[in-house]
């Protein structure tokens, strides 16, 4: 199945395929039967994933993804504050040194609802189409939506919270969020107004961080409390449509992406437990991997948690043609 299938498949809310053994190429089953030859012990294990977790990098790319999205957030705050005009206007749309910048799902969005398309609007969604399709998958709900970082906060305090039993992780079925979707969409053309805007703590936060807090800020916080205490990362997993829109840009061939390698792999199942969206590494799994090297798919917000965590590196990002990201 092409990355492409695989990974629309997986946004609208499908499993995995698991592959039957006949599907499984001969140099993976060969890797496989090694493997059962050359297992290590769980002492063994334990002692690689001890020695990872002393060395300097084990929060590597977590560190710089959230600089970079701090830094992102900052540049709205710092050039409307001091007016120097670097950036104007806020995440969901933008002007950066002079050139219109749009958030895709937003744009889609405000074209549904004014059945209109503004020629400024349409420069914007280029630029950024083009600068997301190069980086890949849903980058910039890791990278840069302020509301995934508080909500990454948020559910390491859930974590603490499940353990002691005063907190439950209530599970939905992915397809959900297609659902919704749809509807944010239908209710743009049918109002003629933007409803998931007004509802996206993505655009909420942004201008709240720029122009002063609001009453809005209120929907933030209760939303963050339902994912503390009821459901982990809800919005982002079941609700938010900005994930899929930018799942389905990161979908075409795009050139940087998180790739892993099964012949270094214990399946340990470490990556699974951090990820935000653990069905895109389904393939970690003993039996699931159908090529030496795989792409994981779009869905994947390339949050860097899973290469960070992983204890011999079976998970890396990758540039197509180039090799590894240092």
């Amino acid at each position: 199945m092409s990355y492409f299938t695989d990974s629309l498949r997986q946004l609208i809310g499908a499993k995995p395929r698991k592959p039957t053994p006949d599907q499984i190429p001969v140099e993976v089953r060969a890797v496989y039967a090694e493997k059962r030859k050359e297992r290590l012990t769980e002492a063994a294990l334990r002692a690689v994933e001890h020695e990872h977790d002393k060395s300097p990098g084990r929060h590597k790319w977590r560190n710089r993804r959230w600089m970079t999205l701090i830094l992102v957030n900052l540049l709205f705050v710092i050039s409307y504050r001091l007016d120097i005009q670097l950036v104007e206007g806020a995440l969901t749309g933008s002007r950066v040194l002079g050139f219109h910048m749009a958030d895709l799902n937003s744009a889609l969005q405000v074209m549904l609802a004014y059945k209109h398309v503004v020629l400024n609007l349409l420069i914007g969604t280029t630029t950024v189409f083009v600068l997301w399709w190069l980086l890949g998958g849903r980058t910039f709900c890791s990278w840069a939506c302020p509301y995934h970082l508080i909500a990454e906060w948020a559910e390491a305090l859930h974590l603490k919270l499940a353990a002691r039993g005063w907190a439950r992780d209530t599970q939905f079925h992915r397809g959900v969020r297609a659902v919704f979707y749809v509807v944010f969409a239908l209710l743009a053309v049918l109002t003629g107004y933007t409803v998931f805007e007004t509802l996206s703590p993505t655009g909420i936060l942004s201008r709240a961080l720029i122009y002063g807090p609001g009453l809005a800020l209120l929907w933030v916080l209760a939303l963050l409390a339902f994912e503390v205490l009821v459901s982990r990362r809800a919005w982002c997993r079941y609700i938010c449509p900005i994930g899929i829109t930018y799942g389905l840009v990161g979908s075409l061939a795009t050139p940087i992406r998180v790739q892993y390698n099964v012949e270094s792999c214990h399946h340990e199942g470490d990556c699974r437990k951090v990820c935000m969206v653990p069905h895109v590494l389904d393939v970690t799994i003993r039996g699931r991997a159908q090529a030496v090297d795989t792409d994981i798919g779009a869905d994947c917000t390339r949050c860097g948690l899973c290469v960070d965590v992983c204890p011999t590196s079976s998970l890396a990002f990758k540039v197509k043609g180039l090799g590894g990201l240092v």
